[in-house]
C-alpha cells in the first residue's frame, strides 16, 4: 500500500473552525498553534460547540505572528500568536486544572457580542503544563486545550465508508482531525499501534469517542442527528461511538502533505 499523509489541520482556537495546512512544525504538544486558545465562560470552564454551536461559525487565520479571528456581523479580531503577558486564569477543560493567561478585554468583548454572554479568550503558555491521562502516556506527555491528546488521527478511507451509509455526504472538517491518510482500507487505522509520518514516529493510543459536535454544520452551525446516528448502527460499543485515533507523537520536527506513511505495528 501506498498511504500517504493527505491533509493536515490545525485548531488554533479550540471549537472554532480550523485551517488546513501544506506543512506544519510539530511541538510537545502537537502541531504547532493547535488548541493553544480557549474561549471560557465567566466561571473559567471551556465552552465548545456543544453548548455554542455558533463557535462553527468563527473562522481563524494566521498571519506572520498574528491569529486573525472573524465571525458574522463582527469586526476581525486579531490576538499574538505567542502572547507575552496576559493576566492569569484558572480555567478548566474537563477535569484538568490548568494556569492559562487572558487575551484581554477587547477580545473578552468580542466573544461576549458574538455568543450572548460574557466569555474569555485565554492561552496556554508554554510554562503551564497539562499532562495527558498518564494511562495512555508517559509521565512527561502534555497536550494543549484539545480534549485529551496531541493529535487526531483519520484515514480518508474511513470518511468514505461512513459517506456511503449516509443520505447525504458531510466533509471531514466535522471531526476535526489533525492528521488524515490516504491509500488504506477503512478503519485500517483501528488496527495500528506505531507508525511513522515523514519519518517521525507516532503512537496510536486510543479510539477516539465522538461527542456531539460531529452533527454541528460547519457552514451554517445547525445541529441535526447526523452522522452520529450512522455512526451507532456500526461504530458503537461500551456506550460510545468510535471514530478517529488518538496519537502521541515527536516533540520536534515537521510534517508536509503528501509525506509517506509506514506501519510498524
Amino acid at each position: 500500500m501506498n498511504i500517504r499523509l493527505a491533509s493536515l489541520h490545525v485548531h488554533p482556537i479550540k471549537s472554532a473552525r480550523g485551517l488546513s495546512v501544506e506543512r506544519a512544525l510539530v511541538g510537545p504538544r502537537g502541531l504547532a498553534h493547535d488548541r493553544a486558545f480557549m474561549i471560557v465562560d465567566r466561571d473559567g470552564r471551556f465552552v465548545t460547540q456543544r453548548a455554542a454551536p455558533r463557535l462553527a461559525l468563527v473562522t481563524t487565520a494566521l498571519d506572520g505572528g498574528r491569529l486573525i479571528v472573524r465571525a458574522p456581523g463582527l469586526p476581525p479580531l486579531e490576538v499574538p500568536l505567542a502572547p507575552a503577558g496576559g493576566e492569569p486564569r484558572r480555567v478548566r477543560v474537563w477535569d484538568d486544572d490548568c494556569d492559562a493567561r487572558s487575551l484581554g478585554a477587547e477580545a473578552a468583548r468580542w466573544l461576549s457580542e458574538f455568543l450572548g454572554a460574557p466569555h474569555e479568550l485565554v492561552y496556554l503558555p508554554p510554562s503551564s503544563m497539562r499532562p495527558v491521562d498518564p494511562d495512555y502516556a508517559p509521565p512527561d506527555a502534555e497536550v494543549g486545550f484539545a480534549d485529551g491528546f496531541p493529535f487526531l488521527l483519520i484515514s480518508r478511507a474511513s470518511l468514505d465508508e461512513l459517506n456511503r451509509r449516509l443520505a447525504r455526504p458531510i466533509t471531514m472538517e466535522r471531526f476535526r482531525p489533525n492528521l488524515v491518510i490516504d491509500g488504506c482500507a477503512p478503519f485500517a487505522e483501528d488496527a495500528w499501534r506505531r507508525i511513522t509520518i515523514g519519518g517521525l514516529p507516532f503512537s496510536i493510543v486510543k479510539p477516539c469517542a465522538r461527542c456531539t459536535i460531529p452533527n454541528v454544520d460547519p457552514e451554517t452551525a445547525e445541529t441535526g442527528d447526523e452522522p452520529l446516528r450512522t455512526l451507532a448502527t456500526f461504530r458503537a460499543r461500551d456506550h460510545h461511538v468510535y471514530f478517529g485515533q488518538n496519537v502521541l507523537g515527536p516533540s520536534s520536527g515537521t510534517l508536509s502533505v503528501g509525506d509517506a506513511v509506514e506501519v510498524l505495528d
